[in-house]
């Protein structure tokens, strides 16, 4: 059980992005006070976990409703996961955790950027509605379930300390250093997903 949850950090870890999303965070949220990010960052973390948590635990109904079976949502959340490390290789924005324009123009426009766009769809996007569903049919036990709860608390605890040293980490990384570091962590999701893949294609023969 050890290698999947580390596994399921890994993943949710490099998909939800806290070093990325502080980033954007910070050009955002200039013009405001450190207590005011602070706050917007404390909300968002907090709405997005509560978002995180009702995805993992009505997992198995969302899927049983739709008809979808967890082999099929493993090998397409592979391939969703192998498309967004492409975009991280690249260093290119992906649709699945970024604004359009228009959005982008109307966060500029707010003082509470909490719910949107931070937090969704920058840390509770697609792709981290996506690891959870994926988590939920990891977690068959007890001690499974707390460990992947541990997992999504773990990485918001993270995102919400990144988002309020968002100034520091511009400071140290800059758009070179976070290129960097999304390139590596997109080659780390690249091998993950061709393995989701693998395990998904394995369950139905």
């Amino acid at each position: 059980m050890e290698t999947i949850l580390i596994n399921q950090f890994a993943i949710f870890f490099v998909v939800v992005d806290p070093i990325g999303v502080a980033l954007m965070f910070y050009l955002m949220t200039t013009r405001l006070s450190e207590q005011s990010r602070r706050q917007i960052a404390l909300r968002a973390v907090m709405i997005s976990t509560l978002i995180l948590l009702v995805f993992f635990f009505a997992g198995d109904v969302m899927l049983g409703l739709l008809g979808v079976g967890a082999p099929a949502f493993r090998i397409a959340g592979g391939i969703l996961f192998f498309l967004l490390a492409i975009d991280m290789v690249f260093a290119r924005q992906s649709g699945l955790r970024s604004t359009t324009a228009r959005e982008q123009a109307e966060a500029q426009s707010r003082d509470d950027i909490s719910v949107f766009p931070l937090a969704f769809p920058l840390i509770s996007g697609p792709g981290a509605m996506t690891t959870v569903l994926l988590m939920a049919g990891e977690s068959r036990t007890l001690p499974a379930t707390l460990g992947m709860v541990g997992i999504i608390g773990v990485v918001m605890a993270l995102a919400f300390l990144a988002l309020w040293q968002s100034h520091r980490l511009n400071r140290v990384l800059g758009e070179t250093g976070s290129n960097v570091v999304g390139r590596l962590l997109g080659l780390i999701l690249a091998a993950l997903a061709v393995q989701y893949v693998i395990d998904g294609v394995d369950a139905v023969m």
